[in-house]
């Protein structure tokens, strides 16, 4: 039967002499814990770690648009949607949108992903012309005056052919590059880096009582076939980030097990994209209803995520989310 590890990862000293370091970064490893379907998980030596999955924590995670994963990186939210759950509406105007995108600049973001549809429960798909003329201006007016990274948050080729006419370098699709085939042509055709998310079915019916054998399992398989194909269509493994895709087809208890056991991903030989910013489980687990008082839970899964060495975050509160990182990153990893 497979067997799947999840590094146990830990930081500071003193630090055991079998370890080794996660990705050529400061994290280390000594254990791990072993996976089986329908077995009971058992904490293991890193010397009882087959090479080849070792191996895939060893390797340094390349850069992507100038992003260094030795310390965590924050991808700043910009919706210019009208109904995206938690900021719909507040950035559709161009002038709304590119304040945004300045003030989380100067705050320390090192990528900024924009979306023009909105993929919260319920929602429905926007027309591919619709999608364009929200995102496409925004795009063109960051690129006109700044040089920071842009991500566009879509599923659909034409979208971000417009995008990345626009400006954009990056796609971002939550479908897991299942939703339109020719997207992945098209990143492959203009070497674009990508970011590829597990969604158990689509915005309109993810959250219709969502069901898994095992939801660790279930979506590491599902990434790691989808990093296979993209590689396969001549995208580079070292263009990929990953993203277990908190919320999206998962209920309490899947998110939950996703959160707490994260480090299983780097597995996949990529860097970790978590998105959990002002999601419902924070206020699932703590019952604040108003969207703008999530910060504190938001950045609390945050730090989890960022002691099993995620890199990447995508966040609303920029300055708040980089204010506790660099607390977190002296204390730990500060001479």
């Amino acid at each position: 039967m497979t067997s799947y590890f999840r590094p146990i990862i830990r930081t500071g000293s003193p630090r055991s002499k079998n370890s080794i370091f996660l990705a050529e970064t400061k994290y280390w490893i000594s254990e791990a814990e072993e996976m089986k379907v329908g077995e009971t998980a058992k904490l293991i030596s890193i010397n009882d770690v087959p090479d080849w999955w070792k191996n895939r924590w060893l390797k340094k995670r390349s850069d992507i648009l100038g992003m260094e994963f030795g310390f965590p990186k924050l991808m700043g939210i910009l919706n210019v949607t009208p109904d995206s759950f938690s900021d719909g509406g507040q950035h559709v105007k161009l002038d709304a949108a590119l304040n945004q995108a300045k003030f989380m600049e100067e705050n320390g973001v090192d990528i900024i992903d924009i979306g023009g549809e909105s993929t919260r429960p319920g929602a429905l798909t926007v027309p591919i012309l619709e999608e364009i003329k929200r995102i496409e201006p925004v795009i063109k007016g960051i690129a006109a005056r700044s040089k920071i990274p842009i991500s566009i948050d879509t599923r659909k080729a034409e979208v971000a052919s417009a995008a990345r006419r626009a400006g954009a370098s990056m796609v971002n699709d939550v479908s897991g590059f299942t939703f339109d085939p020719n997207l992945l042509l098209y990143c492959s055709k203009y070497k674009l880096p990508v970011c590829v998310m597990h969604m158990q079915g689509s915005p309109e019916n993810m959250q219709n009582d969502p069901k898994y054998e095992n939801i660790l399992i279930e979506v590491f398989d599902f990434l790691e076939n989808q990093i296979k194909m993209l590689v396969e269509a001549g995208i580079s493994k070292d263009h990929i980030i990953a993203d277990v895709g908190i919320g999206f087809g998962k209920n309490l208890g899947h998110n939950l097990t996703l959160i707490k056991n994260i480090s299983l991903f780097h597995g996949l030989g990529v860097p970790l994209l978590l998105g959990v910013s002002r999601k419902s489980i924070i206020s699932n687990v703590s019952k604040v209803e108003k969207l703008t008082d999530r910060v504190h839970g938001s950045i609390s899964i945050a730090i989890g995520a960022l002691g099993q060495g995620v890199q990447l975050f995508r966040v609303h509160d920029v300055a708040e989310t980089k204010q506790a990182f660099d607390l977190w990153v002296a204390v730990n990893f500060g001479e």
